[in-house]
């Protein structure tokens, strides 16, 4: 495959990752809303700024996007200077943005009406994964199509894979959220439970981590909650986000998310704290309020 690419948005997550796709060869064209960034972007990559997502994708046989919502992904796909307005037939679309999977099924419709193709693939590993490069990646879409992106996409993946047609992968990555929902408030319930019945509680990791309670959010997350330092992670406002996603599309389904309604609910109160920017191991925080 030709290895001109391009990448829509450039935050905590897109950065390095177009990095990494410039770094293993490929010829990225980077678009981003907040021109410096793309600036500081060229500066540390090689590759080129496009000045609209449409110039981006112009000479692109994929393009990546990861932005924000549902919102932004429309504007940059479907907006005047949009990527369908300027991207070239077979050409593969893939959304690393977590969004609703009736959001990726429309763009799937709307792709073909242009003759290209899309992917939805939303990642899991936050801004560390994407810096080291071991992001878990979970796609929707045809099988063709999925083999033709993932020489790419294992520029910065520790583990891709195709979970169905599209909308799977945001269908997946609604699971991942609602399951580290829960380990993290139970994280906080046991780490403020281990301080107020006078533990150190950083004894009480060092021995429950070595049986069935360790989890990654317990080995990376427990020292700095300790600490009240909560700039380490995915933000509380975009988690909200994806619960939202999940709890609406438990009640298409008929799935119950109790847990996952309550603690949704504790990250209502995390931002009423003023931690909206604060990561979601912020829900210690409330605990200690």
């Amino acid at each position: 495959m030709n290895k001109k690419v391009a990448f829509i948005g450039l935050g905590v997550m897109g950065f390095p990752m177009a990095g990494w796709l410039s770094k293993n060869g490929y010829s990225v064209s980077v678009y981003n809303r907040t021109t410096p960034v793309a600036k500081k972007w060229l500066d540390t990559y090689a590759g080129s700024i496009a000045s609209s997502p449409s110039t981006a994708a112009a000479d692109a046989e994929i393009v990546f996007i990861c932005v924000g919502n549902d919102n932004d992904v429309l504007e940059v796909v479907c907006g005047e200077k949009g990527i369908l307005s300027g991207i070239k037939q077979g050409a593969i679309l893939v959304d690393h943005t977590t969004t609703s999977a009736e959001l990726a099924k429309e763009l799937a419709v709307k792709a073909k009406k242009h003759h290209c193709e899309f992917v939805d693939a939303p990642v899991s590993g936050g801004q560390q994964g994407a810096e080291n490069g071991q992001l878990t990646v979970m796609c929707g879409g045809d099988e063709i199509i999925f083999n033709r992106v993932t020489d790419a996409i294992n520029c910065y993946a520790k583990a891709l894979n195709l979970l169905g047609p599209v909308g799977s992968g945001q269908l997946c990555k609604m699971v991942n959220q609602i399951c580290i929902a829960g380990l993290v408030q139970g994280l906080a319930e046991g780490l403020n439970f281990a301080q107020r019945a006078g533990l150190d509680a950083h004894q009480v990791v060092d021995v429950i981590s070595k049986g069935a309670a360790q989890s990654w959010q317990m080995e990376n997350r427990y020292q700095t909650m300790l600490a009240g330092q909560y700039e380490h992670g995915f933000a509380v406002q975009w988690m909200r986000k994806d619960l939202a996603f999940a709890l609406a599309e438990s009640k298409r389904n008929g799935s119950a998310l109790p847990v996952t309604q309550l603690i949704d609910g504790y990250y209502s109160e995390i931002q009423d704290l003023g931690g909206d920017r604060w990561d979601t191991s912020s829900l210690l925080a409330r605990l200690q309020s």
